[in-house]
């Protein structure tokens, strides 16, 4: 499994990929630079070692504790944190629900100390109506955020279908097959007459 600098530099030299065949495929710079800036975001941020003790992890800071209930049900590794398509969707739910609990702690703070100016129909209705409204661009941001994390497994996969190739490899060179099996000496046999 490559080191987490190794995982950093995949997603850098990435880059520029991304971001020429976004370009050249929807001749948008407003969606090449939503799917750039998430495929960053999920490369160095947001990728699938969440679920240990990480660079990504360590790059969230104060907010490195709401990461630890993910840590502690999910297995390294897993489907669910490095699985193609369902480990993004997952982090994304789950990020979704602290800053759900996040928003909803902040309003309520708000209202105790006067009308915050909008109330929570406002905010789901507003959330739901740009989730409505954009569609391209939130599938755009989930696309780079997909293809970030997926920079990070293919080198993960990569990286252990190599070492298994290797390790194979040498233990074919090894294998009882590849040395000579060693002649035995005639063992001379001794007749009991010849003992007396």
């Amino acid at each position: 499994m490559p080191s987490g600098r190794t995982h950093d530099r995949i997603t850098l030299w990435s880059l520029p990929a991304v971001a020429a065949l976004t370009f050249s495929l929807t001749r948008s710079s407003n969606l090449t630079l939503l799917v750039s800036g998430s495929f960053l975001f999920g490369g160095l941020m947001f990728g699938p070692d969440l679920d240990i003790y990480s660079c990504q992890y360590q790059r969230w800071g104060w907010f490195k504790p709401i990461w630890l209930p993910y840590q502690k049900n999910l297995r390294h590794r897993s489907l669910w944190s490095h699985g193609p398509l369902i480990g993004t969707a997952l982090r994304i739910l789950y990020l979704t629900t602290w800053i759900a609990v996040f928003g909803t702690l902040g309003l309520a703070i708000a209202e105790k100390f006067g009308p915050p100016g909008w109330t929570w129909e406002d905010v789901v209705v507003g959330c739901w109506r740009s989730i409505s409204e954009h569609p391209i661009e939130f599938s755009s941001v989930y696309i780079g955020l997909e293809l970030g994390a997926m920079s990070h497994y293919l080198s993960d996969w990569g990286g252990s279908a190599y070492k298994r190739f290797k390790k194979q490899e040498l233990n074919e060179l090894r294998s009882p097959r590849s040395i000579k099996p060693r002649q035995r000496k005639p063992r001379i046999r001794t007749s009991s007459k010849s003992k007396r």
